[in-house]
Order: C-alpha cells, then structure tokens, then sequence
C-alpha cells in the first residue's frame, strides 16, 4: 500500500491528536501492549517515535542517503543505533523482547526504519490510527491496516517494543465500532476524573 501525501498528513494528525469516535474506517487492527509502570506515559513514548517518522513521510527526500533525525527522540535514536548501550533500560529490554517476539531478529537500525515511512515504499503496510491506556498497565494500539489481516508490521513492532513493552499481541482485525465504543469510554472517564 503506498501513502500518499494527504494521508500522511492525515496520519500525522492521528498521532499528535486522537481521532474523533466517528472518523474510523469500518475495520481497524488492535494490538494489545502490555507494559511495566504507567501506561500513559509509554502511549506518548511511542508517539514520541511515530510521529517524526511519519512528518519524515510528506517532507523528506528519500532519494538522500540519510534522512535528518533532529526531531527523533533520544532513546529511539540510541537504540536503533550502533551503540545501544546508551539507550535508557526500558529500551534496552524492549529490543531483548522484540528479538523474541520476532524469533531472532536484528535489532533496526534508524535509517532503515526512518525509510519504511518513504510514501513510496509498500512494505509498510499500515497507518497510524491510535493508541491510549485502557488499564494502569495495558494499551491499546489501533492502526488502519485497510482490513488487512497479515501486514507489513515489523517496523511497528520494533517502535512498540523498545518504547516500553514487555508483551505485544495481535494484530487482530476489529470492527471499529469497537474502538469508537472505548474512544468515547476513555473520553466519559477523562471527564468524570477518573481517567488517565
């Protein structure tokens, strides 16, 4: 599948912002992400790494050898690196689990990854859609998979598990009335106080 201009920007959106309940498509793929300590904070995690990859997306020139990573935060950009030692431990133990995860892959480097988000590029076979809490350990991570259930996903992987998680499972088709039904949830709870 290749992105096209306008929806990157829409994808870029999504990642900085949640989609309003009503914007879904009819189908989304969940992964379920378990995490060590506050589930908020590993949900901005991961945007925090998404989110430069996909602006990257509509404003770079992927003809270039290597694209800029001024805007990738710190710990990405150590762990996808040749010297990963330097990266937080949270990072460091998500790379241990992704090889796991994946049965012996190598870690990415960040180049290689930056470039799956090249619009052109097909393997990625996903767009960002959300992520949020949904318990004081556990998130839920929504992307459009164009109701696809095997898809190009490594590269999500790799952001899923060195931002912090310590289990990742799916992905899993699902109607979006379902992540509507816990968008509109979340959003109740916010509300009441009793949120994240």
């Amino acid at each position: 599948m290749t992105h096209t201009v306008d929806s990157l920007a829409a994808e870029l959106q999504r990642v900085r912002d949640r989609p309003g309940a009503d914007a879904a498509p009819p189908v989304l793929s969940l992964f379920v992400i378990d995490v060590h300590g506050d589930a908020a904070e590993y949900a901005r995690r991961l945007r925090s790494a998404i989110s430069p990859a996909v602006r990257l997306g509509s404003t770079a020139d992927f003809e270039q050898e290597s694209l800029p990573v001024d805007d990738v935060p710190d710990w990405f950009a150590a762990v996808s690196s040749q010297d990963p030692e330097q990266a937080p431990r949270f990072a460091r133990a998500g790379c241990e689990r992704y090889a796991e995860h994946t049965g012996g892959s190598r870690p990415w480097d960040l180049q290689d990854w930056l470039y799956r988000f090249d619009p052109d590029e097909d393997s990625r076979g996903w767009e960002w859609w959300d992520a949020a809490p949904v318990g004081p350990s556990r998130v839920h991570m929504w992307v459009d998979s164009w109701g696809e259930s095997l898809f190009g996903c490594q590269d999500l992987l790799w952001a899923a598990y060195v931002a912090g998680a310590v289990r990742v499972d799916g992905p899993a088709v699902r109607k979006s009335a379902v992540w509507s039904a816990e968008r509109n949830a979340q959003g109740l709870s916010r509300s009441a106080g009793t949120g994240w």
